[in-house]
């Protein structure tokens, strides 16, 4: 009898024990939806023409940059990874040439509450009062390394205007977070920015992109050079005839579940229970947010927020 209540108690002491690699990716799926649509958002790009670009698509990346501050584009190409260099040094020219770091965030500020409202209308609100566990758990992780999310953390932070914007902010901290401890992975394992297009495709539903090359080539990769990079990934193993190879695919998904495991302290210093509150606020609403990113950009773009995607740019 004693026995038995003891199995018993350790089984539901097992079904207690959080899955913080679980939350993690649930976490880095949900800051992708907040911060992603906001890439190809209309007010905010009509704010960058008004700032003087003369392309505004380039928003998708110019805030990013901003938040960089001065850094010369050599190394916002080497904090950004997977983006052609040659893209990141136009677009920090042009900020330099017609503008401010601070004018182009002062766009992003605006664009935030008025993009989230129109989305899922009473979101922001609900998400201000995570702001301080937000922050507390984006306090509590080490800088080092993490150069995007760093420049971030470091700017000033907006609780005075709007405590839902505060938490978007901090949001984008942690997205920010991941993505750098991502890059970290990836080139830990020696891969380039366009091999880390052509092996996202393991994540993504081939026949919604029309093949395994739609991603390396939406962030500046030719014929050449992806041509290059499927004889690199074929000479590893990792890809068989310009496709990905089972190895090439497990590879991918360990890289997945890695950068879950390296983001998990900073969900584990938010709390379970803020988490679980932010997960239950914006999962019900994933489509809204893939709806918006369709209208304003298309499908395929953003393949973090899709079926089968990951959280990372």
């Amino acid at each position: 009898m004693a026995f038995g209540r003891t199995l018993r108690r350790r089984r539901a002491q097992r079904r207690l024990v959080t899955d913080w690699n679980d939350l993690s990716a649930r976490g880095g799926r949900v800051g992708h939806d907040l911060v992603g649509w906001v890439m190809w958002d209309e007010r905010a790009k009509a704010g960058l023409g008004e700032l003087g670009f003369p392309n505004t698509g380039v928003w998708i990346v110019a805030w990013r940059l901003a938040g960089l501050g001065n850094t010369p584009h050599p190394v916002a190409a080497a904090m950004t990874y997977s983006i052609h260099p040659g893209f990141i040094e136009a677009i920090r020219g042009t900020i330099d040439a017609v503008t401010t770091n601070d004018a182009v965030l002062a766009v992003l500020d605006g664009a935030i509450v008025p993009g989230l409202e129109s989305i899922v209308p009473g979101l922001a609100a609900d998400l201000g009062d995570l702001a301080d566990d937000l922050w507390a758990g984006v306090d509590a992780m080490f800088h080092g390394m993490r150069p995007f999310f760093s420049a971030f953390r470091a700017r000033p932070r907006p609780a005075d205007r709007h405590p839902g914007l505060s938490a978007w902010h901090a949001i984008n901290c942690i997205r920010e977070l991941r993505g750098d401890n991502h890059w970290a992975l990836l080139a830990s394992e020696g891969i380039d920015d366009v091999e880390a297009g052509l092996l996202h495709s393991a994540m993504v539903d081939v026949d919604e992109y029309g093949s395994e090359e739609w991603i390396a080539r939406s962030r500046g990769g030719d014929d050449q050079s992806v041509a290059a990079a499927w004889s690199r990934l074929e000479a590893r193993g990792l890809a068989n005839d310009g496709r990905l190879s089972d190895a090439g695919r497990a590879l991918r998904l360990d890289l997945e579940q890695r950068t879950d495991e390296l983001t998990a302290p900073v969900w584990q210093a938010i709390g379970e229970t803020a988490t679980v509150k932010l997960l239950d606020l914006v999962e019900p609403h994933q489509d809204a947010f893939v709806q918006r990113i369709d209208e304003t950009a298309g499908p395929r773009w953003m393949p973090a927020v899709r079926p089968g995607g990951s959280a990372v740019v």
